[in-house]
């Protein structure tokens, strides 16, 4: 769909806007959404994504990592891939963490099908809903690990083109 001619000047410059900090507040979006959700895995009681996580996470070490303990390290993994994007720094190593993170997130989907969903696999559960949203954390991580080697969004459709 074509837009009004005296429209599209407009619709270029939102365009380049977009283009030139998309990518920058995406990861400080996700920084922001990591240090705080670490951060409240810290102090007991406020997470609620905590019971189950360290459920997930005494489950997949066999019981070797104490469910305290496990929301601890979390936390504190959580926390610095925060930080991580937060500076850009060590963007590699954080997006990896990140990751990493993804996956044993929405392992409960796996290991708890009762408590993901109302009706597996369906209708998600509120917990289940909270976990399933994390898709578009790792695809908003995606699109900032794509600019780890240089590159970036531009936004080079010509006006009449569009």
């Amino acid at each position: 769909m074509s837009l009004p001619p005296r429209l599209q000047p407009v619709d270029v410059r939102i365009t380049a806007w977009l283009a030139r900090y998309g990518v920058t507040l995406t990861r400080l979006s996700l920084g922001v959404v990591f240090l705080w959700f670490g951060a409240l895995k810290f102090v007991p009681g406020w997470s609620p994504a905590a019971e189950l996580a360290s459920r997930t996470i005494e489950r997949l070490t066999f019981d070797f990592v104490r469910p305290d303990r496990g929301l601890l390290i979390l936390a504190g993994w959580e926390t610095l891939v925060g930080l991580g994007l937060l500076t850009g720094k060590f963007l590699r190593i954080t997006l990896l963490l990140l990751a990493g993170q993804m996956i044993g997130t929405l392992l409960p989907l796996v290991l708890f099908p009762r408590e993901a969903f109302v009706i597996v696999p369906l209708a998600p559960s509120l917990e289940g809903q909270y976990i399933i949203k994390n898709l578009v954390l790792l695809s908003a991580a995606m699109v900032v690990g794509a600019t780890v080697r240089g590159g970036r969004m531009v936004s080079t459709k010509s006006p009449r083109a569009a």
